[in-house]
């Protein structure tokens, strides 16, 4: 088969043959059925030519069977499609295998090539199904039927992605818009439906390769880029591998002469036609270990401009599941009591003082505001401990009655209560059921969330004590925009108040830690966790995680958390390099359908020319 640009799966994929019961007849070069009667041949009686048939008649395959038998014939590349599917999940947290990422993106562009839209779109299907299944299996505990539901949405991107493969194959240079590609795809996902899912990127399955430090030029989507460029370079090195080993096959027959050197005439070409696809193939393979190791020369900086003693408290839950809260107060009073622990260790000289503390999300499940007993316990906390509190609560909204805020609250050990952040981007069917009358009288289960979580309308900006920080509470931590915003209007440092109980033991947690060491690479900026059950880590701007705690204990972390006032490369530029990679592999696609048109027509008008000559 060649291995040029212009390879189709029409030319490796043979239909049916005539004759075989249900099988259409193949057409010959001029586009009828063999044994077909020429145009203007016809006998007496014959319908004119471009008649539909009569009733009855032989016609196209319908479109169930023409699925159909697509399926059949496709059921080896899916199947390989899957195993892609199912590897590239294993790059993700709790396994890491981050070098799958890249088999993974390898794999899918190897299976693509030389298909059709239509068979690459099916491919794309077939890896994305069982990548989101494994991926998310987490949401188990809600249910499986989410799992498989949500998996599904999920795959329906890797359907214009496998078909976008396809056609971006027979371009030159295919192995750059094919990484465009995956840029695309997580910029569509990454928004739509209802503000979008961003889990699954490359970019938080390379966290341990040397693609990480990336992000500090381009965030996320400059690290998910050159993931699937290595992975697409190395599909080409590959594919002209392949091409080299066929060529000598292909010139065997090519005739006994000899030149005056003495050489066969087949093994002289034999050996040009192996040198081209050999030397594209190591070019690729040394691009391909290029970008991998582009990391290396990025600078990540580091330096503080001061330091501020922080203290995490992850006061834990009663179990892990749906029904984490327990009895009414037994979060907050978990958290309570860690923290009086905690007051009680500085008091007697175990532990130096903090300049502030951080509750994770969720800490109160009672609204502090409204609820008395709830007021006093946190504030017995602050003055125990003598320095604000920065406490994740459950507010009911002030102006719209039946909907609840979830903040981050400033809690000082003198005035209270003071400055707030609401999150800005509630999780669908988590913390609001869209069109609730409707969906939840289908899917039941949905009336456990009884009342719909209000967004926010400003970053997570706080003064809490001596530090400037970014409040960022829970599943914003996987958008891009959320993230960025916050640094921008001046956050020092970020932390991630988050609760994650109902996941518990899941790999979930990880998967959100992750999500926090390339924010804190792509930012420069020290990442807090505060988890009530766990994961609670302390990263460093480099991306390093310094201190973390396991998951369903009680537990206190202190640190030393640098704060910072540079902003980064990726801060400066924003969004547009996602922007502009994804227009790339949208343009390339379009040049691609266009040039393949241009090439149906210049073959219809070569066929209509030799058929004037006859």
């Amino acid at each position: 088969m060649p291995s040029g640009p212009e390879t189709t799966a029409e030319a490796e994929t043979p239909e049916p043959a005539a004759g075989r019961p249900g099988a259409p007849p193949r057409p010959d070069s001029s586009g009828a059925a063999p044994g077909a009667v020429p145009p203007g041949a016809a006998g007496p009686g014959a319908p004119a030519a471009g008649a539909r048939p009569a009733a009855g008649g032989r016609d196209r395959p319908r479109l169930p069977a023409r699925s159909a038998r697509l399926v059949r014939r496709e059921a080896g590349r899916s199947a390989l499609a899957a195993v892609t599917g199912v590897a590239l999940a294993a790059a993700f947290p709790p396994y890491g295998l981050w070098p799958l990422a890249i088999a993974a993106v390898t794999g899918l562009s190897l299976l693509t090539r030389g298909r059709t839209v239509r068979q690459g779109a099916w491919l794309g299907f077939a890896a994305g199904l069982p990548f989101f299944f494994v991926l998310l299996k987490w949401l188990h505990m809600i249910g499986w039927d989410a799992v498989l539901g949500l998996a599904l949405i999920e795959a329906l991107f890797f359907v214009p992605l496998g078909a976008g493969l396809a056609l971006t194959g027979r371009l030159p240079l295919w192995p750059l818009w094919g990484a465009c590609l995956w840029v695309a795809e997580e910029w569509a996902r990454d928004r739509i439906p209802f503000g979008g899912f961003p889990w699954g990127r490359l970019a938080f399955a390379v966290t341990d390769s040397p693609l990480l430090p990336l992000a500090a030029l381009g965030g996320a989507p400059l690290v998910t880029f050159a993931a699937a460029l290595t992975g697409t370079l190395l599909a080409a090195a590959a594919w002209h591998l392949a091409a080299g080993r066929r060529a000598p096959r292909a010139d065997r027959g090519t005739g006994p002469g000899t030149d005056p050197d003495g050489k066969r005439d087949g093994e002289r070409g034999g050996r040009a036609r192996t040198a081209r696809p050999t030397a594209v193939a190591a070019g690729a393979l040394l691009a391909a270990a290029a970008t991998t190791a582009a990391g290396y020369a990025v600078p990540v900086p580091t330096d503080a401009a001061d330091t501020v003693r922080i203290a995490v408290v992850q006061g834990n839950v009663q179990r892990p599941g749906m029904d984490f809260a327990g009895r009414r107060m037994m979060i907050l009073n978990n958290h309570v009591g860690a923290t009086l622990e905690l007051a009680e260790d500085v008091a007697a000289g175990r532990e130096a003082r903090p300049d502030l503390v951080i509750w994770p999300e969720n800490a109160s499940d009672l609204d502090p505001y409204r609820s008395p007993e709830a007021y006093d316990a946190i504030d017995r906390a602050a003055k125990a401990v003598g320095v604000p509190v920065l406490v994740g609560a459950l507010v009911d909204h002030a102006e719209h009655e039946g909907y609840v805020e979830n903040q981050g609250i400033v809690w000082d050990p003198e005035t209270g209560p003071g400055a707030s952040y609401t999150k800005q981007h509630p999780v669908p069917f988590g913390e609001y059921v869209p069109y609730r009358d409707q969906i939840s009288k289908v899917i039941t289960r949905l009336q456990r969330v009884p009342r719909d979580f209000w967004p926010g309308e400003r970053s997570g900006v706080l003064d809490v004590g001596p530090a400037r920080l970014g409040d960022v509470i829970c599943f914003e931590v996987a958008y891009d925009e959320i993230v960025r915003g916050t640094v921008l209007d001046g956050a020092r440092a970020l932390v991630v108040q988050t609760n994650n109980a109902t996941y518990g033991r899941t790999g979930q947690p990880e998967q959100q830690l992750v999500m926090s060491r390339v924010r804190a690479v792509e930012h420069g900026r020290a990442v807090v966790t505060a988890a009530t059950s766990g994961i609670s880590a302390v990263v460093a701007p480099d991306g390093t995680i310094e201190q973390r705690t396991e998951e369903f204990t009680r537990d206190v972390l202190t640190a030393e958390l640098p704060l910072r006032d540079e902003i980064t490369a990726a801060d400066r530029i924003g969004s547009a390099p996602e922007w502009v990679l994804a227009i790339v592999g949208v343009l390339s696609c379009a040049a691609a359908y266009l040039l393949g048109r241009r090439g149906r027509a210049a073959g219809k008008v070569g066929t209509e020319g030799k058929r004037q000559q006859q």
